[in-house]
């Protein structure tokens, strides 16, 4: 995969996953702009890329802010020339249940994830109309945001926001030839290390240890690099044509997520009042009804 010639911007690059995407396209050629709130973390990610023979620089920025996105896109013209490829991943977690949760946890998780999201999508979209030469819009959901997880409405909310923001930018920036698509990736992270059913494979990778079968297919798990692969394909000219889609992306397995859509409909003549509607429910539509929650194959060992 060659992508020479272009420059690509990756939020939250300093370290896990952030930092696979952005190594990952500079291996491709690409010169990258790595964010991270960390100036450490980013600057011995921007080492590590020159040392593997790839170009890179650091902007040190919380994203979430229009002036934190604007900042990014312009320190990517004003290093390398322009830019084609945004990759908004940085997020972070306040996990609680719902009654638990207080403002500030609700509001820190929206505002990083989700505004991130838009205001470095708006930003580089503004850039890339002014280039008139297409580009890559990246962004990073989660299985949260798709079926939900215990103790996460924030980061639920935020990314199941992100995928939907997806979908409509996907049409309104398909005339400029920038296509915008959703990674939803399963990793070994810091972040996936508060998940219960993970910590232990985590643990095992932290170890240098390697993980069965089972995990890297079942349950989609391996290190951020396996990861990697799916951002620089997206930012390639190879996926000109996909757009508006969310992607799944882990261990050994690559998957393509459904839109939300009706799986069961009745009709009644003049609509429906709240005793029709329970008559009506058990047989018309309870047959349909789907779980919440991510499901969990049984280990074969």
């Amino acid at each position: 995969m060659d992508l020479s010639g272009k420059v690509a911007v990756v939020t939250g690059a300093g370290r896990g996953l952030g930092l696979a995407y952005a190594r990952g396209l500079a291996a491709a050629g690409a010169r990258v702009v790595v964010n991270d709130i960390d100036a450490s973390a980013a600057g011995d990610a921007v080492a590590a890329i020159r040392a593997a023979g790839g170009s890179a620089v650091s902007e040190v920025a919380p994203v979430g802010s229009g002036a934190a996105a604007q900042a990014l896109v312009d320190r990517a013209v004003s290093e390398f020339g322009r830019l084609d490829v945004m990759v908004a991943n940085a997020g972070v977690l306040r996990d609680t249940v719902l009654w638990k949760m207080s403002d500030d946890d609700f509001d820190t998780v929206v505002h990083v994830h989700l505004r991130g999201t838009f205001t470095c999508a708006r930003a580089a979209a503004v850039r890339m109309r002014e280039q008139g030469e297409g580009g890559r819009i990246i962004c990073v959901g989660s299985p949260t945001g798709q079926r939900g997880t215990f103790g996460q409405t924030n980061y639920a909310a935020a990314k199941a926001g992100i995928v939907g923001m997806v979908r409509t930018w996907a049409m309104e920036l398909a005339r400029a030839r920038v296509t915008v698509n959703a990674v939803i990736p399963v990793a070994a992270t810091e972040m996936t290390k508060t998940v219960p059913f993970l910590r232990d494979h985590v643990e095992t990778l932290e170890r240098g240890g390697e993980l069965p079968p089972f995990v890297r297919r079942s349950l989609a798990l391996g290190s951020p690099e396996d990861a990697a692969g799916l951002v620089t394909f997206l930012a390639s000219d190879a996926a000109s044509d996909i757009t508006g889609q969310a992607i799944g992306i882990g261990g050994d397995r690559v998957s393509l997520w459904s839109h939300p859509t009706q799986i069961a409909a009745a009709y009644a003549d003049g609509g429906w009042g709240a005793d029709e509607l329970a008559e009506t429910w058990a047989t018309a539509l309870q047959p349909h009804v789907q779980t919440v929650g991510e499901p969990l194959p049984e280990s074969k060992g």
